[in-house]
């Protein structure tokens, strides 16, 4: 049933996880289909090989955030 409406109206995704600042992970909220941006910015499946590359990059930007916020820190 839930594909049906997705076939009628669309999917409605929202967003599901926040990887970077531009990288972002949406589902739709009918179907459970999801979506990730990828290196164009265009919307493309999220297959095992872009979660993977999604949570490197999550990483890097995780420990570059940490990093910086230390060397403001040490600053002030």
């Amino acid at each position: 049933m839930k594909n049906v409406y997705c076939t009628l109206f669309g999917h409605d995704y929202k967003i599901s996880k926040n990887v970077t600042y531009h990288v972002k992970e949406y589902k739709c909220k009918h179907c459970s289909s999801q979506l990730t941006t990828n290196s164009n910015g265009k919307l493309t499946p999220l297959t095992p090989k872009f979660k993977e590359i999604n949570s490197v990059l999550e990483r890097i930007h995780r420990k570059r955030l940490e990093r910086s916020q230390r060397i403001f820190m040490t600053n002030l």
